[in-house]
């Protein structure tokens, strides 16, 4: 999963700390139980307690279980095993386009996204997943159109995650001003996200906004989910500032905590607009 160039987003954050938010989010974000499964009452319209979908759960969770566990394939052979028990089973195809787009066969991701929405027209998990997909892709109308569907969704716990994504995507596209407005809904819904209150304050610190970055790139930096990304784009808001004390000791944690990434290396070089 590859964040926004025009942010120039942490890609090993997004991974760490967001992949649950924007690929996993199609079922982290409806775990309630130990076994992932969620609660059915959230997003479905009905309550299937059949046998066979009863079956599907379990072996559902399997799949889980392993695609978490960085196995995709045998997930992937989980998810079509949960198919043959009931071939009706939304979750089973937003979790197997997930598995797909892990294992970069998008046209198959997408088709399985449309199927979970097509089988339940209330997945928001599943329009977020699309929306994404179809932003990766550079499809920025349907993925503005596929995070607003699951925004709209009544009852959805991602809402947050979701305007997260919609704020990158219309970084990517071009449209700052807008991708700023969103981050900020995404920030007050969730001020605890590291990947929206980098974005954020990326935006700010790029418009000249430094006073604003800082209040938010302080907050993130201040918090045990700093990363080398946010200190050094902390270490160039505070330079903007003339806060040379603030800047070193940024500099001092970079150094110490991550003196191997590529940030310390611009650091070393002096690269502080690059």
């Amino acid at each position: 999963m590859t964040p926004v160039q025009s942010l120039r987003p942490a890609s090993r954050w997004l991974l760490l700390a967001a992949g649950a938010a924007v690929l996993l989010g199609g079922l982290a974000g409806c775990a309630t139980g130990p076994g992932g499964l969620g609660d059915p009452t959230e997003l479905h319209t009905a309550i299937d307690d059949s046998p066979a979908r009863a079956r599907a759960r379990t072996r559902l969770a399997l799949a889980t279980s392993y695609f978490q566990n960085n196995q995709p394939e045998v997930a992937l052979d989980e998810v079509k095993k949960v198919l043959q028990v009931d071939p009706s089973f939304a979750d089973a195809y937003n979790l197997g386009g997930l598995i797909y787009l892990r294992l970069d066969q998008q046209a198959m991701a997408e088709s399985h996204f449309q199927r979970a929405i097509n089988l339940n027209p209330r997945d928001a998990n599943a329009m977020h997943n699309l929306g994404w997909l179809q932003c990766q892709q550079g499809r920025y109308p349907e993925a503005a159109q596929s995070f607003q569907r699951a925004i709209a969704v009544p009852g959805y716990q991602g809402r947050a995650r979701t305007m997260m994504a919609q704020g990158i995507c219309e970084s990517r596209a071009g449209d700052n001003v807008r991708a700023e407005a969103t981050l900020k809904q995404s920030y007050e819904l969730d001020p605890g996200n590291p990947v929206t209150a980098y974005n954020l304050s990326l935006l700010l610190y790029k418009r000249g906004d430094y006073q604003r970055a800082q209040f938010f790139i302080r907050r993130l930096n201040n918090s045990e989910l700093a990363n080398a990304e946010s200190l050094w784009l902390g270490i160039r808001v505070e330079r903007r500032l003339n806060d040379r004390q603030a800047s070193d000791q940024l500099a001092s944690q970079l150094r110490r905590r991550f003196s191997q990434s590529r940030e310390y290396q611009a650091y070393e070089r002096g690269a502080f607009d690059d």
